[in-house]
């Protein structure tokens, strides 16, 4: 079974730039890691969404972030450095609203970006912080632009 250090590796592997070895590095971890694991699940989704060549793709490993967040309990990222488990769901919200965005559902875009806007406030007044904030106001513009 995977631990925090394997994840920790592939993350760090899939910020290189090397999209490939990347995915290949999250995928190989995510099949080691338990099923009931659903904190690193969520983290591995979250990084492998980024590296898919396909929206759907990237739309689909997005749903699963946000779908193994809702069974992360409070603690169960200090491991990584998040301290607080609610300080995440701004970021998996606005990825999930983009991708929904650019795939032209406006209506779920438009969903997703309520739900980051309402768990912003978990948000500490960091750079992270700063750009989660940024990425939802720039989510709202692009949406207003639409017609949303």
């Amino acid at each position: 079974m995977a631990g925090w250090d394997d994840v920790v590796a592939a993350v760090q592997v899939a910020l290189t730039g090397d999209r490939d070895e990347g995915r290949a590095e999250l995928d190989a971890v995510w099949a080691s890691t338990a099923p009931d694991d659903h904190a690193q699940r969520c983290v591995l989704a979250h990084y492998l969404a980024d590296l898919q060549d396909d929206l759907d793709d990237e739309i689909a490993w997005d749903e699963s972030a946000l779908a193994e967040f809702a069974d992360v309990a409070e603690g169960d990222l200090a491991a990584i450095g998040i301290p607080s488990v609610s300080g995440m769901a701004p970021s998996l919200h606005l990825n999930l609203g983009d991708g929904y965005l650019r795939r032209g559902d406006l209506a779920g875009a438009r969903r997703e970006l309520d739900a980051g806007l309402a768990a912003a406030g978990a948000l500490g007044d960091d750079g992270y912080g700063a750009l989660i904030r940024q990425g939802l106001a720039g989510l709202a513009e692009r949406l207003g632009e639409r017609g949303a």
